[in-house]
């Protein structure tokens, strides 16, 4: 039986496909529209899915699933703005129109949508909740059998955060927290408080926050909630804006953190800095208590974690060196792009009773690589007709001619196999660098990247070393733990200390002897590499070590900022030309900066690209 999940008309819209409960392909429409968080529906992406299936124009899937049910959405809005008014006018006036013509109406949207595509569309169209897809997204790919499951993010149809429960192919919530006291909505007012983009920046939050001090974190929970012990928490909703407005704060919230939100792309201060660690800090208490509140009420030894706060790798790293639980598990795509795989999970296992295997320790996401690939044929053919030099490799000589290249200082764009599914790049579309230069991460920020220069790096290590470099007892192949690095590679403090609110003195501090990779804490976003899932990924980086003696790579998204991760090898060609990337490699495919013919476009391309 094929199941075709989707979630859209919201953010980060995606499609998956399932077959007999497998996952067969999975990818995100803005991969295809180069749209960053294109949230239309996945028309490319269906697709993709259903070619990669085996089903042929003209015939369908036996089931769509639709990630939440947009009726009770509906309701809470509605019921939301009767509260608020005569306030929120304005918010009610925008989101009417939209609901009435298109958002009401989605079950015949989204057959006309997949009709269009070319896709039979079958009797069976199923709705699942927002937090049930999240839920079932964490559970039923994971390796446990048994497991408590946690969901957080900023709003479903009601549920702002569930505690469940999963055993077998069943899965059940045994308490929900519901709108407007958000865990994900209190995060995003920060963010935008702090001049980044509610529902893309805020990593960036999370990123700024080592630069911190906690100093707003007790302002935080005594003024603006009401937090448990167990967890829970209801928020003053006098600070916030996103009931009767248009902004997530107002001018209350302003007051009480010394002045307005901050321009974006305006200087960050000592201000922002504070604030980012402040609400970081609370969030990881929160996360916390609810950890335990979920092992207390469920009795067992495994969580499962999704929704937009579980890609917060700072929190989940204190959560696991926490100690609440034997061992955690995080979908890879923790987002709204996730929904799709859960929804077509939840229907799978949890509606049909279809059984399901696990031995607590291998999970079914395949590496997450579960997006398009591009043959050797194609390639070639692509490079031919467009004229564009290049080497080719044999196999044998693939690994350590790159592994070379990176150890010379030169910046790798890779397009190796099929594409990940999820915020992160996982070797399979990524710009590679040496973790041993101290120069690496503000070159990489500012002429590959053209980001903000405070942002770290992760590092790719491979599987069987990751303890000699980090604080780590465990694999992390999806990049969604950070943890410290062992104190033997850290660096003692400069004898002259760095002005601490010079953030680009700072990024420039070594730390360790990997200072490319090292946040200004000591700590590091970690992707384990093992031989399974990327065997070509897992032997550059073993050639790496063989070159150098570092089994570590700076590993960053095939992107610049404002624009998704590259898909296609004329997606990486077009970025390799616009930045100061030195070297592409496509495959087996090699391509030098030097040897191209000069980059020109019509326009200013950044102009092009809404930026996070």
């Amino acid at each position: 039986m094929k199941i075709l999940g989707i979630s859209c008309y919201y953010h980060d819209a995606a499609a998956v496909i399932l077959d007999d409960g497998h996952i067969v392909a999975a990818a995100q429409e803005e991969r295809f529209t180069r749209k960053k968080h294109d949230a239309s529906f996945p028309s490319q992406a269906v697709r993709y899915c259903m070619a990669e299936a085996g089903i042929a124009e003209g015939e369908g899937p036996d089931a769509v699933v639709f990630y939440e049910k947009p009726i009770l959405t509906f309701h809470r809005l509605l019921e939301t703005y009767l509260a608020v008014a005569p306030r929120g006018l304005r918010s009610f006036m925008r989101a009417l129109p939209v609901w009435m013509t298109d958002k009401l109406w989605i079950e015949p949207n989204i057959r006309q949508a997949l009709a269009r595509c070319g896709v039979k569309v079958p009797e069976a169209l199923y709705f699942t909740e927002h937090h049930e897809s999240h839920a079932a997204s964490a559970f039923y790919p994971s390796p446990f059998d048994e497991a408590a499951v946690l969901t957080l993010d900023g709003v479903g149809e009601w549920a702002c955060g569930t505690i469940g429960v999963g055993e077998g192919h069943t899965y059940r919530v045994l308490r929900q927290l519901d709108f407007p006291h958000s865990l994900g909505l209190l995060y995003s007012a920060f963010t935008y408080f702090t001049g980044f983009r509610v529902n893309s920046g805020e990593y960036k939050l999370m990123g700024l926050a080592p630069y911190g001090e906690p100093v707003y974190a007790d302002l935080i929970r005594d003024t603006l909630m009401d937090l448990k012990d167990d967890g829970s928490f209801r928020l003053n909703m006098d600070y916030f804006g996103y009931l009767d407005g248009l902004v997530m704060t107002n001018d209350r919230f302003a007051a009480l953190f010394g002045g307005p939100p901050r321009t974006a792309e305006g200087r960050i201060t000592r201000r922002e800095m504070d604030l980012a660690r402040s609400i970081q800090a609370v969030t990881e208490d929160i996360v916390l208590r609810i950890a335990r509140t979920a092992r207390e009420i469920t009795g067992k030894r495994f969580l499962c974690m999704a929704g937009g706060v579980a890609l917060n790798c700072v929190a989940n790293g204190e959560l696991l060196r926490a100690g609440i639980f034997d061992d955690i598990w995080i979908q890879p795509a923790a987002g709204d792009a996730g929904g799709a795989l859960g929804a077509a999970l939840a229907v799978w296992h949890n509606a049909l009773g279809n059984p399901r295997r696990s031995d607590d320790r291998n999970d079914k996401m395949a590496g997450t690589y579960l997006g398009p690939s591009f043959s050797r044929a194609q390639i070639q053919a692509w490079l031919d007709a467009q004229g564009h030099p290049y080497t080719e490799l044999d196999e044998g000589d693939w690994a350590p001619t790159v592994a070379k290249l990176i150890a010379d200082q030169h910046v790798v764009g890779l397009l190796n196999g099929r594409m990940e599914f999820g915020p992160r790049a996982l070797g399979g579309r990524s710009i590679l660098g040496d973790p041993r230069s101290p120069k690496m991460q503000a070159v990489m920020n500012l002429k590959i990247k053209n980001r903000e220069s405070f942002r770290p790096f992760a590092p790719s290590c491979l599987e069987a070393r990751v303890s000699d470099y980090f604080d780590l007892d465990r694999p992390s192949p999806y990049m969604l733990l950070v943890a410290p690095v062992q104190p033997s590679r850290r660096l003692p403090p400069a004898a002259t200390p760095v002005d601490a609110d010079d953030l680009l003195a700072r990024v420039n501090e070594p730390r360790s002897d990997l200072p490319g990779i090292t946040h200004v804490d000591y700590s590091a976003r970690v992707q384990s590499v093992g031989p399974t899932h990327n065997p070509r990924f897992h032997r550059l980086l073993t050639a790496f070590e063989a070159e150098t003696g570092c089994a570590v790579l700076i590993n960053t998204s095939f992107n610049v900022r404002g624009e998704p991760i590259v898909c296609t090898p004329e997606d990486a060609f077009r970025c390799f030309m616009r930045t100061e990337m030195d070297y592409l490699v496509l495959e087996t495919f090699v391509l030098c900066k030097k040897a191209q013919a000069p980059w020109q476009e019509p326009d200013d391309w950044r102009r092009t690209l809404a930026l996070d």
